[in-house]
């Protein structure tokens, strides 16, 4: 399995941290956020790494390399400018291939095991699989309703929703009705609700998303409790 780590964002909630250097690559315990994640998706086995880059990308791309100090192979998929959530997942399908793929937003730090994903098959259904997560006080409603068959529903008006975490498992086939360019994912995720074919998961484990430096802080106080 391949996976794509989410890396082209300007960060525009983190200025100033971010205008000179790109948000996965703040650091939380002295380490960048993009590494936790390589490092991770290659203890789960996953070898073959797609990083899309745009704002300050240059810095990823010497920072990370080819992925060999890690054991694994990375690839580019460069944008002029950020295309987006689905814009820059759907210009990395050439790299990416056929096969399911892991797809990880490069601002949010979790500790998800990724060799579930790596082992989880696909219902014949399902185009896609989002791991979801309990609501952060910044975002109290959720984005979407799980059922007891493990398939995301549409956020009703007074129900319990779950986050979606910026992790998920990915066909080609849910991209297949855009275009190149500029596109968030959430237009896709609901299509995919109103089809049927959007499965899911709740995950209660440790789960962050960047996207304030009070968060940052409160991540890095965080690792740094834990380790």
């Amino acid at each position: 399995m391949k996976a794509m780590i989410l890396a082209a964002g300007v960060g525009e909630r983190m200025r100033p941290l971010t205008d000179h250097t790109p948000k996965p690559l703040l650091r939380v315990s002295d380490t960048p956020l993009i590494e936790y994640h390589i490092r991770r998706l290659a203890s789960a086995g996953i070898s073959e790494i797609v990083i899309n880059v745009a704002h300050l990308g240059e810095q990823i791309m010497d920072y990370c390399s080819d992925g060999s100090r890690w054991g694994v192979t990375i690839m580019y998929s460069p944008e002029e400018s950020p295309l987006e959530t689905a814009g820059g997942i759907f210009n990395a399908l050439p790299l990416l291939g056929n096969m399911p793929f892991l797809v990880v937003n490069g601002d949010v730090w979790i500790d998800y095991p990724f060799e579930r994903l790596a082992q989880y098959r696909l219902r014949l259904e399902e185009v896609a699989h989002l791991v979801m997560v309990e609501n952060p006080p910044q975002h109290t409603f959720g984005d979407f309703q799980l059922d007891d068959e493990g398939w995301v529903r549409s956020l009703e008006p007074g129900a319990h929703g779950w986050t979606y975490a910026g992790l998920g498992l990915y066909t080609a086939t849910f991209f297949s009705a855009m275009s190149e360019g500029k596109m968030p994912l959430r237009p896709l995720l609901d299509a995919a609700i109103r089809t049927g074919q959007l499965g899911g998961e709740r995950y209660a484990g440790q789960w962050q998303d960047v996207g304030t430096p009070d968060r940052l802080q409160e991540l890095n106080d965080m690792v740094k409790a834990l380790t």
